[in-house]
């Protein structure tokens, strides 16, 4: 392996392209996209004939240049020529990254908060919450909105968690559990949940018509009475007299619902921007028909009340505190012949899907301005705010109206409302159709983002392309939506809805679980409130109330779920996402761990391991086989013990001793030491400043300083976040250096830098700094050195002498120049080019991390064909009077990922 700069390119060869590792799917960076960040490395290296290239200093790459580079992370070619020859045979480079979105994207209000509360506040709230309450009893309703809350709760906690890993792309919970769960667990789950909104959409359509026809009954094309005879016991009494209520025919509902189905599916065509312009225009009236209920239940009875409706009152609470099961006919109309037995089981599989919209959000991930924080906030407000309002709405219901008005009147809250029924109408009705609309947006969405992982061939009819809608996944769902719609029940559809959405909430709350159980040092969520047990707890939850509310339709629901696992296992395509099973297997397996390889590991697998160097320089005394420090140097990389069984870090001393004892051997042995693990492709970390390392008692209050030159694979990011799960630093704080030009605009550079690593969940202060690169110094290039310090003009005069014995022994032997058995070639321009950005960097960290615990540079691999003793000067140079340091260098592999 050739070496030359700071990424390890030889200076006057045209570095080849990095291939991205197969397993990996991230786009590369374009020359539209937004701005890269690039630093020119510092050119160590010279050509073999001794000729010497200009170098351009630090540079920032603006949008709209002509660049690609690597999306995984790699260190980049980035000494090869320009066109015109104006261009540097090397630069130092800061890193690269995945450019994200940059069209309009949606905040937490109208990306979360809103589409949540559109499909919590929707028809089993006006139609059903009242019936609800009147079966179940005030108590029993009470906990049945506690028990349903709780897990919706726990879910959402699991939910931000995962959403605030990392970058998040389209596909809400499916992106969530696939990436964490594997492809296979993640498309049976997502296609079950797919099925679950497509369904719910209709279930929102037949509230809406439902509501109408109740509302206008002359509108209906059939018409149908239900005679109630009331000889059932209620509150204890036996009621004798009948009365007849009419509700909506069947082929009403069918006909009306068709007809909405299709106009909403004309506005969903229109795009998801059309969607968020109409959503406050559905939302505003919902909330101001719910006030006018609240209003309504304060001051009933109002004159022409009806007689059910007690207003407030003690009597009333106490009467219906209790429950009062019954039969009922398909309308849901209490018949003592009826063919349905209503107990609490049941009437959580009724009620439940009156709390499944906190995916709403998740669902439109991709169009989010920032997942790791709109996610959260919106769906947990969302959550709180509507579940107080339901168990308020049971103690104001129950307290409102008899037993008998609870079940017989669908519409009561229509009934109680101010001024007048007209608003909860169409409260009612706007409230079904934004909750139909999110859903039909959010189905279809949630169905090209399976397609579009090219997981399974067959879903690849709905694939939707950057920018593009999904449109066919919109006729497929508005096909399923109609045939639902056919069917014309809604306390039929409601349990299949409740099935599919808690099959996927059981998804999301064990997909959190595994990964806090695994705990890899990529898992590093911003949600501080999550923890493993809050997700285990949430997942037994769902499944709890999958067998309460029906044991068939919890069977089917997993069956179906099984098939296409097992459809997936067959015929899908692999796609490696460094999930939590295979993460599972590496740590427990041992031979899993050997047949998968050290090279073969994802970024969210990735541990480091290290193998520690503990006499290279031969000075120790006997007795001591180590610095006894380095072993808890190496604790500190280290995350609860774990890893892989083969080392992928070297971990060494700096030798500090090597001119004080005159140790001619000791920069061979160094420089040799550092390419043999680059040719091994392993990771080196050279520790200064082992006597001064704390132990674990020892804690430390300061900053980590990370001067971030080279890209590493994020090594050096890795091991700042693992420095502080240490007790001995976990009260410092980290602080990124981003060394540029003086004519760089630092702002942006500043605001690209801060935006990668809030990407990588890493919290740490960015702060660019200006340093003059030698061609922009005149006094450099044009030699004048009165004005360097001494240690520089000592390490200059070193050099020469140095260089000078070499070129003696040469001439005097009539050979080339050699150092040991190796042929060098040396170029003093460039000698002193590397001294002074070597001094200027030093200066730059002593000017700013005088007072650091601890500091991280990115380590410069040996020039080739270069004296190593001249290496071992520019490297004395790099640490002078810093008191302790990490010098870094990564493998040209991703240890840390942007991805959830």
């Amino acid at each position: 392996m050739e070496r030359g700069g700071f990424n390890g390119v030889g200076p006057d060869e045209e570095a080849p392209a990095l291939k991205p590792a197969p397993q990996q799917r991230y786009r590369t960076v374009e020359s539209h996209d937004r701005a890269v960040v690039q630093m020119a490395p510092m050119e160590f290296g010279s050509s073999a004939d001794g000729s010497a290239s200009a170098s351009a200093g630090p540079r920032y790459i603006k949008p709209g240049t002509n660049l690609r580079t690597d999306a995984r992370m790699h260190m980049a070619s980035s000494n090869g020529r320009s066109s015109n020859g104006s261009q540097g045979d090397s630069k130092l480079e800061l890193f690269g990254f995945d450019s994200l979105e940059t069209e309009t994207k949606l905040g937490t209000m109208m990306g979360v908060f809103v589409p949540c509360l559109q499909n919590i506040l929707g028809i089993i709230y006006y139609i059903r919450f009242t019936w609800i309450v009147g079966m179940g009893g005030i108590w029993q309703s009470l906990v049945l909105v506690a028990f349903c809350g709780s897990c919706t709760f726990l879910t959402t906690i699991s939910l931000s968690a995962i959403a605030t890993n990392g970058a998040m792309k389209g596909g809400g919970p499916y992106y969530l559990i696939g990436r964490a769960l594997g492809p296979e667990v993640g498309v049976s789950i997502g296609l079950c949940f797919f099925l679950g909104n497509a369904v719910a959409g209709a279930m929102y359509v037949l509230g809406a018509v439902e509501t109408f026809l109740d509302a206008v009954p002359s509108a209906g094309f059939f018409q149908e009475s239900v005679t109630v005879v009331s000889n059932t016991f209620v509150n204890g009494t036996a009621a004798g007299n009948a009365s007849t209520i009419s509700t909506p025919n069947l082929h009403d509902l069918q006909v009306y619902g068709i007809i909405v189905t299709i106009l909403l599916c004309f506005i969903v065509f229109g795009g998801v921007n059309i969607i968020n312009k109409v959503a406050p225009a559905f939302l505003i009236p919902v909330l101001f028909s719910i006030l006018c209920i609240y209003i309504g239940v304060f001051i009933a009875p109002r004159p022409n009340a009806s007689k059910w409706i007690t207003g407030l009152s003690i009597t009333t609470l106490k009467d219906n505190w209790s429950s009062d099961y019954q039969r009922t006919n398909n309308a849901g109309v209490p018949d003592p012949n009826g063919s349905i037995y209503w107990d609490f089981n049941a009437l959580l599989g009724l009620y439940f899907p009156a709390v499944t919209g906190i995916m709403a959000g998740s669902n439109r991930s991709a169009s989010l301005k920032d997942t790791q924080r709109s996610i959260p906030i919106g769906t947990l407000h969302a959550t709180i705010s509507t579940t107080m309002m339901y168990l308020l709405s049971v103690f104001l219901f129950g307290a409102l109206s008899t037993r008998e008005g609870l079940l017989t009147d669908r519409l009561l809250c229509a009934a109680v409302a101010w001024p007048s029924p007209a608003v909860i109408y169409a409260g009612i009705i706007l409230s079904t159709l934004g909750a139909a609309l999110q859903s039909l947006t959010g189905a279809p969405r949630l169905l090209a983002a399976i397609a579009n992982d090219d997981i399974l061939p067959v879903l690849n009819y709905f694939k939707a392309y950057e920018g593009s809608e999904p449109h066919v996944a919109t006729l497929f769902t508005s096909f399923i939506c109609i045939s639902c719609v056919i069917i014309g029940n809604l306390d039929l559809i409601t349990p299949t809805i409740t099935m599919f959405f808690l099959l996927c909430y059981a998804g999301v709350n064990l997909s959190c679980f595994l990964l806090d159980l695994l705990d890899a040092p990529s898992w590093r969520p911003r949600w501080k409130l999550h923890h493993w047990s809050l997700s285990l707890i949430g997942a037994l939850l769902c499944i709890v109330i999958m067998f309460m509310i029906s044991w068939t339709f919890t069977v089917v629901s997993l069956a179906l779920a099984s098939l296409i696992y097992y459809y997936v296992s067959l015929k899908g395509k692999a796609g490696d996402w460094g999930d939590g099973f295979k993460s599972a297997y590496f740590q427990l397996a041992l031979r899993s761990l050997r047949s998968m390889g050290a090279n073969q590991v994802h970024p969210k697998n990735w541990y480091p391991i290290p193998l520690i160097f503990c006499r290279p320089w031969g000075k120790l005394p006997e007795n001591v086989p180590c610095h006894p420090k380095l072993a808890d140097f190496a604790n500190c990389m280290k995350k609860k013990g774990r890893g892989n069984l083969k080392p992928n870090i070297v971990v060494m001393r700096y030798p500090e001793i090597w001119r004080r004892e005159n140790l001619t051997q000791i920069p061979s042995t160094f420089v040799s030491i550092i390419n043999d693990c680059i040719i091994a492709n392993k990771a080196v970390v050279i520790v200064k400043g082992l006597d001064e390392w704390p132990n674990e008692y020892q804690r430390q209050y300061g900053t980590i300083d990370l001067y971030w030159i080279v890209r590493d694979g994020g090594l050096m990011l890795l091991l700042s976040q693992l420095l502080l799960t240490k007790e001995s630093f976990e009260s410092c704080k980290i602080q990124v250096f981003c060394i540029a030009e003086e004519d760089i605009e630092a702002e942006e550079l500043k605001a690209d830098v801060k935006k990668f690593l809030y990407d990588l969940r890493m919290q740490a202060d960015v702060i660019v700094v200006t340093m003059k690169s030698w061609e922009a110094d005149p006094d450099r290039s044009g030699g004048s050195k009165k004005d360097d310090p001494e240690v520089y003009r000592n390490a200059q005069s070193r050099i020469r002498t140095y260089i000078s014995e070499l070129k003696e022994a040469a001439g005097r032997e009539g050979r080339p120049l050699m150092e040991g058995r190796k042929q060098v070639v040396v170029d003093e321009q460039k000698v002193d080019k590397f001294l002074y950005t070597m001094l200027k960097l030093n200066a730059t960290i002593l000017r700013h991390s005088r007072m650091a615990v601890v500091v991280l540079v990115s380590l410069p691999p040996p020039p080739l064909n270069h004296p190593a003793y001249c290496y071992m000067e520019y490297m004395d140079l790099l640490v002078e009077n810093i008191p302790r340091i990490l010098i870094v260098r990564g493998y040209r592999r991703d240890v840390v990922t942007l991805f959830t």
